[in-house]
């Protein structure tokens, strides 16, 4: 699709440029996966050492964001790029801010899995919790799967899944304040899981806003306040 149009410039610098880009947005993406990942294990399992590679690991995304910004600042002042190429620029620098927050909400949920770490029970005892996690951790794939093919094919399909990821929210919710007034003891445990299900509701709207900045990438058009039916006519070109 609209990756065509990249490799097409007079100067080869130029198409370097773009496509380092391009691929450090990916390795920031698969980095932020993996805290994604290892926090939710972290937290179900109680494993102090994988939630502090979780936090450690945050520095790295942050460096990621900072390195790529200031590349694609450099590029705008530069190049002065137009159409395609700066639609791509300007999605890039929405993306990595959408990472940035994905990869501090991954290390909440570690900091949030030490502080759990001594007290009584297991996240599995919450079984939507896991289903939750797969399908956010499926959204957040998907999207940066998206951005790496330039298609926007996907998009309303990935954004669908947020109703279900919602509908998981709250449920869980509504279990996490029974088990409060069940049982006071469970208050500072049951808090820290609905902290990390926040999280990972959260995790799945910034996965829907890469998407929305992939449609704007290809399309040109916003569609940040459009409503999901309005987006999917917009992505089949209507």
């Amino acid at each position: 699709m609209e990756n065509s149009k990249i490799g097409q410039h007079i100067s080869a610098q130029f198409n370097k440029e773009i496509e380092d880009i391009r691929n450090k947005v990916l390795t920031m993406g698969g980095l932020v996966e993996q805290q994604l990942e290892l926090a939710m294990q972290s937290f179900s399992t109680g494993d102090i050492e994988m939630a502090e590679l979780v936090i450690k690991q945050d520095n790295q995304v942050d460096a990621l964001e900072v390195e790529i910004d200031r590349e694609c600042t450099q590029i705008l002042a530069l190049r002065q790029p137009a159409a395609f190429d700066l639609r791509l620029l300007l999605t890039v620098i929405k993306v990595i801010n959408e990472l940035e927050i994905v990869g501090d909400l991954a290390e909440r949920i570690a900091k949030l899995a030490i502080q759990s770490a001594d007290s009584d029970g297991r996240i599995d005892q919450y079984y939507e919790i896991q289903h939750m996690a797969n399908l956010v951790k499926d959204m957040l794939h998907r999207a940066l799967d998206a951005f790496a093919r330039m298609s926007i094919e996907d998009v309303p399909a990935i954004t669908g899944l947020d109703d279900n990821v919602d509908r998981e929210y709250s449920s869980i919710i509504r279990q996490l304040i029974t088990h409060m007034m069940e049982d006071p003891r469970n208050i500072t445990r049951t808090l820290n899981v609905l902290w990390t299900v926040r999280a990972m509701e959260r995790i799945g709207d910034h996965a829907c806003y890469i998407c929305e900045h992939l449609i704007y990438m290809v399309k040109g058009e916003a569609v940040r306040h459009l409503s999901r039916e309005e987006m999917a006519k917009k992505v089949k070109g209507g």
